[in-house]
């Protein structure tokens, strides 16, 4: 009797990759205490959505257990732009406050380009500033944004290569589609951007290497195993709540048995999000502390870490 194996795809584990990422950072959070310094990181949250609330408490849980200092910023709905505006020109003034992020979407009187671009680049931890939008696209940034930064280190985490090989992206966001665009590029990837009006979909999809999925909204658009072609990998960056339970874009259950590489939702992107945000928030600290690049090169926890 001859018996058949049925083959299927790895998981890309995002709390295996971000768990990685927070050992070393906890290390050099540890370095850089031993010369007296904690990195730290405000947050300012306006009103009391739930779901703003619980990201803001997730990230600052996360913060603890490495060892980055926080300081809450929780403002009222109602709150003006001028004084959103002088709460962050506090922040930027502030010597210990070394990353600052404002928990978006903000209420309709706020201005979110306003409120973001107030920000200090070189404390802008979620990458969001217009100069540091650009420098991404110039291909200069230190600062990426959190969840675009988190694919690429999964990327690098399990060596899948880049370089040549066809991508569609479904998303064209300013949080993630136009940043993970310009990253994938500088990896000599070929990128294709779909979104709601992109027409064929499907034909996009069957024809990719590489398939990142933002829609977030399961009523609308479902991955699965007949739209991708056979080891392809699967970045699966939304999560909604659809029948009782949080997924994704894909059907991971399907698609797993087809491609070579799937995140799983929950469990993929999500945590490396946070972690690149205390990647991130720990490099500002290191670029803060640092002496100026002449004198950098005795320095040890800056010539280590960064």
């Amino acid at each position: 009797m001859q018996y058949h194996t049925i083959m299927t795809g790895q998981k890309i584990d995002g709390i295996e990759v971000s768990n990685a990422v927070k050992d070393i950072l906890k290390n050099a959070v540890e370095k850089l205490n031993s010369e007296n310094v904690v990195p730290c990181l405000a947050t300012v949250l306006v009103g009391d959505d739930p779901a703003s609330a619980t990201y803001v408490k997730n990230k600052h849980n996360a913060c603890e257990k490495i060892g980055i200092k926080t300081k809450d910023h929780r403002l009222p709905i109602d709150i003006t732009q001028n004084e959103l505006d002088k709460i962050i020109d506090d922040l930027n003034n502030d010597k210990e406050v070394h990353g600052i992020l404002v928990q978006l979407p903000l209420p309709k009187q706020l201005n979110e380009f306003k409120t973001v671009s107030r920000i200090s680049p070189i404390k802008d931890v979620d990458g969001l500033t217009p100069q540091n939008v650009g420098l991404l696209a110039m291909g200069k940034s230190i600062f990426k944004p959190c969840t675009p930064s988190g694919i690429m280190e999964m990327f690098y985490y399990y060596k899948i290569e880049l370089e040549g090989k066809n991508i569609v992206m479904i998303n064209r966001s300013n949080l993630i589609g136009k940043p993970l665009y310009h990253l994938l590029l500088q990896n000599n990837a070929t990128v294709i951007t779909c979104h709601s009006k992109t027409k064929n979909l499907d034909e996009y999809c069957k024809n990719a290497d590489v398939i990142i999925t933002a829609v977030g909204d399961r009523t609308k658009f479902k991955l699965t195993s007949d739209m991708i072609k056979k080891d392809a990998v699967v970045i699966d960056v939304a999560i909604s709540r659809y029948e009782d339970k949080l997924v994704g874009d894909a059907d991971y259950d399907d698609i797993i048995q087809k491609a070579s590489w799937v995140t799983p939702v929950p469990g993929g992107v999500g945590p490396m999000t946070v972690a690149m945000l205390l990647k991130n928030t720990v490099t500002a600290c290191l670029l803060y502390t640092s002496p100026s690049p002449r004198d950098q090169r005795g320095s040890g926890v800056a010539a280590g870490c960064v």
